[in-house]
């Protein structure tokens, strides 16, 4: 018989049986398609050796006039600005002591120093800075104290206790001096949504008294919210739904270093602040008619948070919220839904979601200043952070289904429904995380699978070829920016180059794709199976003698499990040529093919293979 040639269909189908996806591929990770046939992915290198403390969940990135290229990071613990691979601490400060209302005292031989502040209102991992504290005396120096701290124990409303790099001695009698100041950040939040149980959870005084709440009440993670009002940082946290609201001042200051020491305020400390909300959802900027505006706000005047109300800025003025006829600051309520889960700016229009709605905001340039417009109310976003723009278009991740917006709400159509969703952890959808990679035409979904509460998986869909493809991936936030030489994404403490050479972080990268299986012959009769004729392109492979492993699989039957009938390697030989053919004997009516690398400096796309087959007889 004539070799058959291996050629499939390009993109990855799990929403059927491996023999019903017949002339396609089945399973892969660490794989892309280009121009219809499938290539490992590209490697990530550490951006940079420092890390950041917490779990971050969101990236922002503007260039300023001054040519600061700024990435801001969020965790539940702190904020960051990061330039020159060097994390900025920003963290807003919650309270700042008077000069002398802080002592401490230190025990001889222990590296726990207690901390006497009235009133001090800190809680256990609350991060505190002091500065004007003298030496105690022995080995508790004043650069000692001088720093940073974390809180371990609260014994009371008027101490607590930090932990030192070193044992105090006899000599550290002291209390710290007379000038003592305290600085202390913004308590953090938690990495995840977290169940609280017993007394005082949920809404207090909900049943009679001391019952507390024994189902358990969700406690939300902490997320953030950034954008850019010219060159300063406008932000706020979000846990149950809103936050404070803040503003990072860039200023006029020419040596970013300088600008950096400054941290967050309140927006409603800005000089002029005017009936600035207390709380917002997520504050964003409409970069063309310079307007903040608030998705969720305390209303006007003041009073309860409303998930639903927009409120918008004076324009060109981040600080004034006071509606006047002489001015474009303003609000409208959607009115439909119960909460605004995002806001997401394209370029006309301002995309608003409900937990099952759709609406678009749009500058209007009237008394009116922005109108609303429903565009869907029925559809569902799995997560704050599951929305992407690529290539004019809007994608996203609901809870059962995917959807495309390009002037009007589409079900974008997948063939990787039950891999993603029959395995999905939904007591964590919010951790759920999106962001495109337009060098390859692609927008990514990072979700967590199994019990895992972090993304530990992702889901790809090639909007060019109109193909899907998934794989296995630990990261929590993911920016494509245009700003940057390459998209960055983070995970454990680190800033990732993504598509940056073809390893994992300088280790080898486990990478494979499987194909459906397919008949030998019209899969009446056996066939034997004698060799592989490869068809592997290892070009942009940086090691000596990179290679791959081939392996065949047959079965007799659909309801049979495949057999490993043997794995060959492909191994180049020259910069042009590899391994020119490879013996593998199988026999069975239907096969299966399956191309790995697990090496270091490899990297391969794989072409139209052959195989050499002969009938084999019935039985």
């Amino acid at each position: 018989m004539p070799l058959i040639p291996i050629k499939f269909k390009p993109g990855i189908n799990r929403d059927v049986t491996s023999y019903t996806n017949e002339g396609g591929w089945y399973e892969c990770d660490k794989i892309r398609f280009r121009q219809g046939l499938p290539q490992k992915i590209g490697g990530w290198v550490k951006y940079s050796l420092n890390t950041y403390i917490g779990t971050c969940r969101q990236l922002f990135n503007w260039v300023t006039t001054f040519q600061d290229n700024f990435l801001a990071l969020g965790t539940e613990k702190k904020v960051y600005i990061e330039t020159a691979g060097i994390f900025n601490d920003i963290t807003p400060l919650r309270d700042t002591t008077a000069a002398g209302d802080v002592t401490f005292a230190a025990t001889n031989g222990s590296t726990t120093i207690t901390v006497t502040d009235t009133a001090h209102g800190a809680q256990v991992g609350d991060y505190v800075t002091f500065s004007g504290a003298v030496t105690l005396g022995g080995t508790i120096t004043a650069a000692i104290l001088n720093a940073e701290h974390t809180v371990v124990s609260v014994p009371s409303a008027n101490t607590y206790t930090i932990t030192v790099s070193v044992a105090a001695n006899a000599s550290d009698t002291g209390n710290g001096g007379a000038a003592v100041i305290g600085y202390y950040q913004i308590s953090p939040g938690y990495a995840t949504t977290t169940l609280g149980t017993g007394w005082g959870t949920s809404t207090w005084g909900r049943g009679p008294w001391g019952s507390g709440a024994t189902p358990g009440f969700a406690l939300g993670g902490r997320t953030w919210w950034f954008d850019n009002f010219d060159n300063d940082l406008v932000f706020n946290n979000q846990e149950d739904g809103f936050g404070v609201p803040y503003i990072w001042q860039r200023g006029g200051v020419a040596n970013p270093n300088t600008s950096l020491a400054t941290r967050g305020i309140p927006l409603a400390d800005l000089g002029g602040a005017s009936d600035v909300p207390d709380y917002v959802g997520q504050l964003l900027v409409s970069q063309n008619d310079k307007h903040l505006l608030a998705f969720g706000a305390t209303p006007y005047g003041g009073g309860t948070f409303d998930p639903l109300l927009i409120r918008w800025a004076r324009q060109d003025a981040p600080e004034d919220w006071t509606p006047e006829v002489t001015n474009s600051a303003g609000f409208i309520r959607v009115s439909r839904g119960s909460q605004i889960m995002r806001a997401f700016a394209t370029r006309q229009e301002i995309l608003v979601f409900t937990e099952t709605g759709l609406h678009s905001l749009q500058f209007t340039g009237t008394a009116d200043v922005f109108a609303l417009q429903e565009l869907n109310n029925n559809i569902s976003i799995m997560s704050s952070r599951a929305v992407v723009t690529a290539n004019g278009v809007v994608f996203w991740m609901g809870h059962d289904k995917f959807y495309m917006y390009s002037g009007r709400v589409e079900t974008l159509p997948t063939t990787l429904w039950k891999e993603v969703f029959d395995n999905f952890n939904h007591g964590a959808h919010d951790a759920v995380v999106s962001g495109s990679n337009e060098g390859f035409n692609e927008v990514w979904w990072l979700y967590p699978s199994g019990t895992s509460t972090d993304p530990d998986k992702y889901v790809v869909f090639n909007y060019e070829e109109r193909v899907w493809y998934y794989g296995t991936l630990d990261r929590t936030a993911w920016l494509d920016s245009g700003l940057r030489e390459y998209p960055q994404a983070v995970n454990g403490g680190y800033l990732y180059n993504h598509e940056y050479g073809i390893d994992d972080d300088g280790a080898a990268m486990d990478a494979y794709i499987e194909s459906a299986v397919f008949d030998l012959g019209d899969g009446e009769q056996f066939m034997l199976s004698r060799r592989l004729i490869p068809d592997i392109n290892f070009s942009t492979s940086t090691a000596a003698t990179p290679e791959v492993d081939v392996s065949l699989k047959t079965r007799s039957f659909p309801g049979n499990g495949l057999t490993n009938e043997g794995t060959e390697r492909v191994v180049r030989s020259t910069a042009t040529t590899h391994t020119p053919q490879v013996f593998m004997r199988g026999r069975g009516r239907s096969a299966a093919i399956r191309i790995e690398s697990n090496d270091a400096g490899v990297q391969w796309q794989l072409g139209v293979p052959r195989l050499d087959v002969r009938p084999d007889g019935k039985r």
